[in-house]
């Protein structure tokens, strides 16, 4: 575990060295602008991101380290939380080092430690439940199911998927032996535990008309994601963690189900069925599945160091170096798809050397040089900067009733990051939890209008003046942005148009 310890400490020191060679992602200026209006819920998240990020800036600041300092701690603790759940399972030496090796370097665990977002803490919580579900049966104790419950319900508090997790350890557990766990009350207070931290997100949602089912409905029917087949899906799970370790989760995945020394543990490889299962039906992406792979990786590795240490037919323990070295090897060579190592231009030279093409999860996503995850580390202080143009053109005593309206929540979360320095005011926009924030008292008479068209705005404004558009940025995915200064209303108030302008999708 020493060694484990330190492979989590250097992984550390790599994300913080790398988290600020590009710049804030699109989704981190909706994590800062919730955490700014602290509430029980989100459009389209629950809390506690937003609560931690709040407290993250408020201790470390703004830069684009301190804010993605969270996200590099919880994936280099995965990387230990890991290795014990092999040592509980029953692990030794090498099975803790292998199942370090792949959740350190594997590929979304890589990009959870370089980017804020909601998929930050969702393994470490994943893992969470399955150890606690180890312990109730290792231990043959049933209070560890409170402890289950409690980490489910901080889950639900990160991210609702892990709703499908723990309806696959109750589906596992009906399926095995297992069963008689039902019988016990101990598993009954654990989801009552849950239930109980996960409700007040459960009743923001109740009281604001479920707002997140709301979104995922309208996403559907836009048809805005790729929906994959059932060959693609696969494969796709096979990229999102590395390829060269598919034989090791795969392994973990056949243990949990069929060897003998994990047979108390099956109910945890029907989990993993069952949340494949709900994923790829609903459509999920890709990486909705990815928390569960920790769990998988330390079964996995459990197993081959047994199988290798079994010298009855011939000596294996040659492919022990064989293996770890393949791990470390794909690791290191994967790891530029998601970790900034490189500029724009050697990337897209180095993606064209891979064997196979990056993933797309969303249609838009398409028109970008670089992939989303990177393009959209692009062009948001551009944005900005024109908006602030389009500010400093309204006289100062008319700027008190002057809004600025922008189209997405990206834009409107850049505009109140980067635009603070310039004395703008906090944006407005119809999408997500932006429009359950209101039109903020605004009479409508002059507004700053992004993204939009001269022709659909003078419907609405007697004098629509083009103020210009965002500077262009060859890697940005939102590209020159158009903004427009608006005086003159048309219409009776901007309380009575804001209803209209919901735009979740």
């Amino acid at each position: 575990m020493a060694i484990v310890w330190a492979l989590a400490l250097a992984k550390l020191v790599f994300h913080i060295y790398f988290n600020h060679r590009y710049g804030y992602f699109r989704d981190e200026f909706d994590y800062m602008s919730c955490g700014d209006h602290l509430q029980w819920g989100y459009v389209d998240q629950p809390p506690l991101i937003p609560f931690l990020t709040h407290l993250s800036r408020a201790v470390l600041g703004d830069s684009l380290r301190a804010i993605r300092f969270l996200p590099a701690l919880a994936s280099s603790l995965l990387v230990v939380q890991a290795a014990a759940t092999a040592r509980q399972l029953g692990g030794r030496r090498y099975a803790l080092l292998l199942t370090a090796l792949c959740v350190a370097l594997a590929t979304l665990y890589l990009s959870n430690g370089g980017l804020l977002g909601t998929n930050i803490l969702e393994p470490n919580l994943w893992l969470g439940c399955a150890q606690f579900v180890i312990l109730a049966i290792k231990r043959n104790d049933p209070r560890y199911w409170i402890g289950f419950g409690i980490v489910a319900g901080l889950g639900m508090e990160e991210k609702y998927t892990i709703a499908i997790f723990g309806l696959g350890v109750v589906v596992g557990l009906l399926l095995t032996e297992q069963r008689r766990t039902f019988l016990n009350r101990w598993i009954w207070l654990g989801g009552l535990a849950a239930f109980l931290v996960f409700l007040p997100n459960l009743l923001w949602n109740w009281r604001y008309d479920w707002p997140f089912l709301q979104l995922i409905r309208a996403i559907r029917a836009e048809g805005r994601d790729v929906v994959l087949g059932p060959f693609q899906f696969f494969f796709q799970q096979l990229l999102v963690v590395n390829p060269f370790f598919g034989p090791v989760w795969l392994a973990g995945l056949g243990a949990l189900l069929f060897w003998r020394p994990l047979r108390p543990y099956r109910a945890l490889g029907w989990s993993y069925l069952v949340s494949y299962t709900v994923i790829f039906l609903q459509h999920g992406k890709n990486y909705y599945l990815a928390p569960v792979y920790p769990m998988l990786f330390a079964a996995g590795a459990v197993a081959i160091d047994s199988a290798l240490n079994d010298t009855k037919q011939f000596p294996r323990a040659w492919l022990k170096p064989v293996l770890a070295a393949v791990v470390l090897l794909s690791g290191v060579c994967l790891a530029p798809i998601v970790v900034p190592m490189f500029s724009p231009e050697r990337f897209l030279a180095y993606a064209k050397t891979l064997p196979f093409k990056l993933p797309v999860n969303e249609h838009a996503h398409t028109r970008a040089a670089l992939p989303q995850w990177y393009s959209d580390q692009f062009g948001w202080k551009e944005i900005a900067d024109e908006t602030a143009v389009a500010w400093n053109r309204i006289p100062p005593a008319e700027r008190a009733d002057c809004g600025i309206f922008a189209q997405d929540y990206g834009q409107a979360g850049a505009i109140d990051f980067f635009g603070r320095r310039e004395g703008l005011p906090g944006a407005m926009s119809g999408d997500r939890t932006y429009w359950l924030w209101g039109p903020h008292n605004y009479s409508g008479n002059c507004m700053i209008v992004l993204d939009d068209s001269k022709e659909v705005l003078e419907r609405y404004w007697m004098q629509v003046e083009y103020v210009g558009q965002s500077a262009p940025n060859d890697w940005a995915l939102e590209q020159q942005i158009p903004v427009f200064l608006c005086k003159g209303k048309k219409f009776d108030s901007w309380a009575n148009v804001w209803p209209r302008l919901k735009r979740w999708r």
